[in-house]
């Protein structure tokens, strides 16, 4: 007796042909996709690659140039949101679309609260919401200001939000990307209910462990074009291979300071010294050491305080007691100024909101840090700063149609590469790079791990903050533990692994965060809680950070 065929599901959507350009840039050309009802359907590639422009044009940012959109199997057009929503099209970007301080219940219906005798119906607005909300299975009061919750809960009431426009055809872009480990189970929970129920997802991830989790097919972009369509339980290096074209044998390419000539271990004083650093309710007693030509990483779970240092280092923020040293010479408290003249730079975590300025040129990104040194007399050299400008983006390889192009519109891994390249012009010899490759695909990754030992061989030191633990094993000479606010221990490259970090990193954490939540080294070591539940982020209140994704709370 043979088993019968399961019933074809239904087609949802299917692009054909579509085409997009930008001025000096093909951003898709001829990119065929389809998503059927009741699965989820992986749409891959580098930064770079199209997937961006795609879902901007299924979700009516942009219009493509050529080709045609089908929903439900008829040729649609979508030239705003609004044809989007009546599509039954919902898209969750990378960056939340909601209000921070607007309630749960306004964000869920903003632009389409429900009104009785031409006023706001709250009570009914909130009743709306709260259905809703528990369709999501979340457990949120509709008042609720958005600006309370943290990532993974302001990522449901997206999707809470999605529902309510009672979408068939839900877009997530990079969704896990600022997750916990538990926050990632959860939400994949709640896709596989939204899958049971018939909607079609189109999750777009840079993790690869993600999508035999989770997805059903995949689709691979490269260059702007699809080129091929497969399972999701194809192998990690095939998938690989399919979108950059080649094979990566070396995930974490690290030039240490014995193979490039520059080993911290021959001696000679640091470049940095930190001693005693405190800051109450932040971090305590923090104390290390940078020499040329090492990388030193800074793991520990979200909450140790890991980024609050950094910050403190650069000058970003306060700190009530302890020193900062460059070269032997002792730095101002809270004084950019002063770290900047010592040639102290700073990757932040937060690239978008605080490594560039998106509406702006590469040309002046890359020139913000030494606008002042190319100035005489009030008047800016600009052809100095093009000179510069231009030298540095070919040394890094940064793809753009040029100088001029605006910075918002290059990929993410090129984004990266300019906000490192203002700190080169900026002769900065010891570089914190926090979280240097969230948000990057593997084949750019590769490129700012090879950027990081050119910089190392130069003479550089590196202070790299990563909740990426295979990252932090595979580029660092050096490994520095912090647990709650303080030191826990050091690790040399050769004798640290993940259960060594781990055994430092919870042990006065309770085990508590996604590294000892059993994500292995071929995964992705997630950002992680603290006890408290509070997620990390990088904003401005008072001009200090503060875990502000679940309230403002030091780490």
């Amino acid at each position: 007796m043979t088993t019968p065929s399961p019933p074809r599901l239904r087609e949802l959507l299917r692009t054909e042909g579509i085409r997009k350009a930008f001025p000096g840039v093909v951003a898709l050309d001829g990119v065929d996709f389809d998503l059927h009802e009741g699965e989820v359907h992986v749409l891959l590639g580098e930064n770079g690659a199209g997937k961006s422009t795609l879902i901007k044009i299924l979700s009516g940012v942009h219009r493509a140039d050529s080709g045609r959109v089908l929903r439900d199997g008829r040729p649609v057009r979508i030239h705003g949101a609004g044809d989007a929503e009546k599509l039954g099209i919902a898209t969750m970007h990378q960056e939340f679309n909601l209000v921070p301080h607007l309630s749960v219940a306004e964000n869920i219906f903003l632009g389409r609260q429900p009104r009785r005798f031409g006023l706001l119906d709250r009570a009914r607005m909130e009743a709306d919401a709260a259905e809703v909300l528990a369709r999501v299975g979340v457990d949120i009061a509709p008042d609720t200001p958005l600006r309370e919750l943290g990532v993974a809960r302001s990522q449901m009431v997206e999707i809470a939000k999605a529902l309510s426009l009672d979408a068939r055809v839900l877009i997530m872009d990079e969704p896990t990307a600022a997750l916990t480990a538990d926050e990632v189970e959860k939400l994949f929970g709640l896709v596989r209910r939204l899958r049971a129920d018939g909607v079609g997802i189109v999750f777009i991830t840079h993790h690869l462990e993600e999508i035999a989790a989770l997805g059903d097919r995949v689709t691979v972009l490269r260059d702007g074009r699809s080129v091929g369509q497969t399972a999701a339980s194809t192998p990690r290096d095939d998938l690989v291979r399919m979108m950059v074209g080649r094979s990566i044998e070396q995930q974490y390419p690290r030039e240490t300071g014995a193979a490039n000539g520059t080993s911290a271990e021959a001696g000679g004083p640091p470049l940095l010294r930190v001693s005693g650093l405190t800051r109450a309710g932040g971090f305590s007693d923090v104390g290390f050491e940078l020499r040329a030509g090492e990388v030193v990483g800074l793991a520990g779970l979200v909450g140790a305080g890991r980024t609050e240092v950094a910050r403190a280092v650069f000058g970003a923020d306060p700190y009530d007691s302890g020193t900062v040293e460059v070269q032997g010479k002792r730095l101002r408290r809270h004084d950019i100024t002063a770290a900047l003249a010592a040639g102290i730079g700073l990757v932040p975590e937060d690239r978008k909101g605080q490594g560039l300025l998106p509406d702006s040129s590469v040309r002046d990104n890359l020139g913000l840090v030494t606008l002042r040194r190319a100035s005489r007399a009030g008047f800016v050299s600009f052809s100095g700063q093009e000179e510069s400008a231009d030298r540095i983006a070919k040394r890094l390889g940064v793809r753009m149609s040029g100088l001029g192009q605006r910075m918002g519109t290059l990929s993410g891994g090129n984004q990266q590469k300019v906000v490192i390249g203002k700190w080169l012009l900026a002769q900065s010899r010891v570089l914190i790079l926090d979280e240097p490759t969230r948000g990057i695909d593997v084949g750019a990754k590769v490129e700012i791990y090879e950027l990081i030992n050119e910089l190392t061989a130069s003479g550089h030191a590196v202070l790299m903050i990563s909740s990426d633990l295979p990252e932090v094993l595979g580029m660092s000479d050096r490994i520095l533990v912090m647990a709650q606010g303080r030191i826990a221990g050091e690790l040399a490259a050769r004798e640290a692994d993940q259960d060594a970090v781990m055994r430092l990193a919870v042990g006065a954490a309770h085990g508590q965060g996604a590294y000892a939540q059993g994500r292995q080294p071929s995964q992705r070591a997630a950002s992680t809680k603290n006890s408290s539940g509070t997620s990390t982020g990088v904003t401005k209140t008072g001009g200090t950070k503060t875990d502000s994704k679940e309230g403002p709370r030091g780490h």
